[in-house]
């Protein structure tokens, strides 16, 4: 189990940029991938992408491309979202999750252990 806790979001204006981050206190993220996540009210949680644990793979939906960016810091357990141009449908509550990785490369595709969430909301 890996207990993630994320930090970031808030409000912000369409065309902006925000980084949500998500850590693992005093425990390290080698052997999980982590994904990101949001979720709209009365709507399914919807995948965005994912890293490897070691930081150098990546996959996202087609749809986050462009625009959504995950990195890792594994000196500080931490990866992180960098969000640009940012759209009024952006708006929703986002969470990171790991997923036990089979590799160093590998970006997972399931996930066990979950954040608390964040709400970000983007003004028009």
């Amino acid at each position: 189990q890996v207990h993630l806790v994320q930090s970031g979001g808030g409000l912000v204006q369409a065309g902006g940029s925000l980084t949500l981050s998500c850590a693992a206190p005093g425990r390290s993220f080698s052997t999980y991938g982590l994904g990101w996540f949001r979720q709209y009210p009365g709507k399914e949680r919807e995948f965005l992408g994912a890293i490897s644990w070691s930081g150098s793979s990546t996959y996202y939906v087609e749809s986050m491309k462009g625009r959504f960016t995950i990195s890792r810091d594994t000196a500080n357990n931490a990866v992180y979202l960098q969000m640009n141009s940012l759209k009024p449908e952006d708006t929703a509550v986002y969470y990171c999750a790991a997923g036990p990785a089979v590799s160093s490369d590998y970006v997972p595709r399931t996930f066990d252990n979950w954040g608390q969430g964040t709400q970000v909301t983007v003004s028009s």
